[in-house]
């Protein structure tokens, strides 16, 4: 069984965990499996955006856990290369991809798996979606950049309660808080998540890099360095075919024509 599966359709990569067993949940071979495709789909001028979802009843549950004691003496900083090397890595793959990433939440979503959802540009969640803060349960520090991505969703205060009690959150009340963009019924995931990824990939694929490496930045810096990303920004998209054509399609009053180049 391909515990990743990859297809590509309508120029959408669609990514999918397929260990439903084990309600997804992610070994080292799966993480670095994902991190490679998302790569893949940046470099890819085939590819103009990218559909992350899981089978059956979990999104995914979070690293796998069993096995991961390690016999012998740890040696100091083990923990540390481990958590950069794994799931540091593959939150900051899913944020450096250069396609639109749709996380397409199709169950429980705990741990490194609800972290590697909220790292999408945007979220949609079935109804029977929960998300889960689980790190505390296990009196683990919360890691996969939870404590970077949850206060820049919804706030520090917030961001503590669901860490600190790690309650399953239902997807009606993920919605509520700003954790995902949209909740649809359980049979309308996969078409919702098709239709906006194909809106997506007719669109400006290089602006839309642009677009996501500005608002991914905007929290950490200050106004003179986010204008001056902006500028930068706008300098290089001019010089894309895109651009060109966006411009002519305004002056032609016509709808545009969008390449991804």
């Amino acid at each position: 069984m391909t515990e990743v599966t990859h297809t590509i359709a309508g120029q959408v990569a669609y990514l999918t965990l397929n260990r439903p067993e084990t309600l997804n949940a992610l070994t080292p071979d799966q993480r670095d499996r994902l991190i490679a495709l998302l790569g893949e789909a940046s470099a890819d001028p085939g590819v103009r955006a990218v559909v992350l979802t899981g089978t059956g009843r979990g999104f995914c549950a979070g690293a796998d856990l069993r096995g991961s004691t390690a016999s012998g003496e740890r040696v100091a900083g083990d923990v540390a290369r481990v958590i950069r090397e794994g799931a540091q890595r593959l939150v900051s793959a899913v944020l450096d991809c250069e396609k639109p990433v749709i996380a397409a939440v199709n169950g429980t979503a705990a741990g490194l798996g609800a972290h590697l959802a909220l790292a999408c540009d945007l979220v949609l969640a079935a109804e029977s979606a929960r998300f889960i803060e689980v790190f505390v349960r296990r009196g683990l520090v919360p890691d996969g950049g939870g404590a970077y991505l949850l206060p820049r969703l919804v706030g520090p205060q917030r961001a503590k309660e669901l860490m600190f009690f790690g309650d399953a959150v239902s997807a009606a009340d993920a919605e509520r808080l700003g954790l995902v963009n949209r909740v649809v019924p359980d049979g309308e995931l996969e078409k919702t998540a098709r239709e906006w990824a194909e809106r997506l990939a007719t669109g400006p694929t290089r602006a839309l890099a642009l677009t996501k490496q500005l608002v991914n930045a905007s929290l950490d810096g200050d106004r003179a360095t986010a204008f001056a990303a902006e500028a930068a920004a706008q300098e290089i998209n001019m010089t894309t075919e895109d651009a060109r054509e966006g411009v002519a399609s305004f002056v032609e009053r016509r709808s545009p024509g969008y390449r991804g180049r």
